[in-house]
């Protein structure tokens, strides 16, 4: 089973694109969770989702506690949480920032979802729109295959820019 925990803040996506995320593993014909963890929060406050991919039935339903991926959509809530609790030695991470990070005994990688959904102006109350950026770089690390992240994407947001956000974040995340 292959478990990620994805760091995020409320209005900035999160809780969709773990939906999105196992709609695509799905699409792939596996089975999928997506699970958020939030209480009264509001716009801006830290949310966490919980995603389980496999090839077997998820029997499986609580917070993911040793993930193999951790996710970061506002690098600042390094400074609030650790997100690296838990995270398997030979885990990694997947941060939004226009600038390499490094986590400390992890492989890390950064991909500039912000500046992609500034660029197609996906912005909504204000904020830019991350999550469909962040599938096509979870794609990209073979966690989903492309197609079903475009099939899920296209299936669950009417604007095309959506999917092109994606395809940008696929292509422009390095490996």
């Amino acid at each position: 089973m292959y478990e990620i925990r994805l760091h995020s803040r409320g209005g900035q996506g999160g809780v969709t694109a773990a939906k999105v995320l196992a709609y695509a593993a799905f699409l792939d014909g596996k089975y999928a969770t997506a699970t958020p963890l939030y209480g009264a929060e509001r716009r801006g406050a830290p949310v966490v989702s919980f995603i389980r991919v496999d090839d077997t039935p998820i029997r499986v339903y609580s917070q993911v506690r040793t993930p193999d991926l951790v996710i970061v959509l506002d690098a600042s809530i390094m400074e609030l949480v650790d997100v690296t609790a838990g995270l398997k030695e030979d885990g990694v991470v997947l941060i939004n920032s226009p600038h390499p990070v490094e986590v400390k005994g992890h492989t890390t990688y950064t991909v500039d979802l912000t500046s992609i959904a500034l660029s197609l102006k996906m912005v909504l109350a204000g904020n830019p729109i991350l999550n469909t950026p962040l599938i096509g770089a979870i794609a990209k690390m073979g966690i989903i295959s492309r197609e079903s992240a475009e099939k899920a994407i296209a299936g669950t947001f009417p604007d095309e820019r959506n999917v092109e956000a994606a395809l940008k974040a696929f292509e422009e995340l390095k490996i």
